[in-house]
């Protein structure tokens, strides 16, 4: 198969990256990072999330971060959205889209958001049947796509039941999640020809962890199937509060590079969201996990 031309990436720094960082950060840091990355050409933004506090303590504050970000033209400002409470919350602060959350696996279901695959799928039509009414677009996660912490190999045809009802009750597009990173270029090979029988490629995107060094190689097998739309987090930001050991999403940062190398266009500028990674690392006093950011510094 012929690889796409251009690419959507979705960037999920300042929510999935941000989440499950132990310091608290202040909202201009958070205002500071949607806007450059903004800035550096990416249209599709995760902002943050509508969770009880008490469960996701640092997206906190995401209502104040809507309503001090630069929005511009053309660029979608998502939130996670896990319950009509959230959505209601996020519909009061002018959010665009809406994110659902499944997963493929019985087991992190019940500790992720507890309760069954099929009782979080029922949880979510009358969130997406609101939401649309109102003119907010929708976007549908699977996480343990290619593996899970209590189950292990997740069988594919799972994730394309969760797809089909996702993509049914009327996501426009369903994010298939590595959350853990175990992830292989044969199995996401896989995973997209079995789910793609059931929910057109066109409505797929690809969301790879890099626990196990894997998730440009599981890019790049995504590519080969036809997929054009990726989640990555700046700086490779992130992780998995209910997924011991699972490393930051892949950068995107090193996704574009990828992307540059192949010809595909994205319509992000390198050395800008390069520099927007290298600020949100100084404000957390930690290491840049993009090898392309560190490669470039050094």
């Amino acid at each position: 198969m012929n690889l796409p031309t251009q690419v959507r990436l979705v960037e999920v720094g300042p929510r999935d990256g941000l989440q499950n960082e132990k310091q608290q950060i202040g909202i201009a840091d958070k205002v500071r990072l949607v806007d450059d990355l903004g800035a550096a050409g990416l249209r599709c933004i995760e902002v943050g999330s509508f969770v009880s506090p008490k469960w996701v303590p640092q997206m906190a504050g995401s209502a104040e971060v809507f309503a001090a970000i630069q929005r511009l033209p053309g660029v979608s400002y998502s939130a996670l959205t896990p319950n009509l409470k959230g959505l209601e919350a996020a519909l009061q602060a002018g959010v665009g889209e809406v994110a659902v959350f499944a997963a493929a696996s019985e087991s992190f279901s019940q500790r992720n958001i507890n309760c069954s695959i099929s009782e979080s799928l029922q949880r979510f039509v009358p969130l997406v049947e609101t939401a649309t009414a109102t003119g907010v677009r929708v976007r549908g996660y699977v996480s343990c796509v290619l593996g899970c912490p209590y189950e292990g190999e997740i069988a594919p045809q799972q994730v394309a039941t969760v797809a089909r009802e996702l993509d049914a009750m009327g996501c426009y597009e369903v994010s298939l999640g590595d959350t853990i990173g175990t992830g292989t270029a044969g199995a996401t090979r896989h995973l997209f020809d079995v789910v793609g029988r059931q929910v057109p490629r066109e409505r797929l995107a690809g969301h790879f962890h890099d626990t196990y060094g894997q998730a440009l190689a599981n890019v790049y097998a995504g590519l080969l199937e036809g997929i054009a739309v990726f989640d990555a987090s700046v700086a490779g930001l992130g992780g998995c509060p209910y997924a011991k050991g699972a490393t930051g999403n892949v950068a995107t940062e090193d996704v574009l590079y990828l992307l540059d190398g192949l010809g595909i266009v994205t319509g992000v500028d390198a050395e800008r969201l390069i520099a927007a990674g290298e600020r949100i690392c100084a404000v957390l006093g930690r290491e840049n996990g993009s090898r392309v950011a560190r490669a470039r510094r050094a």
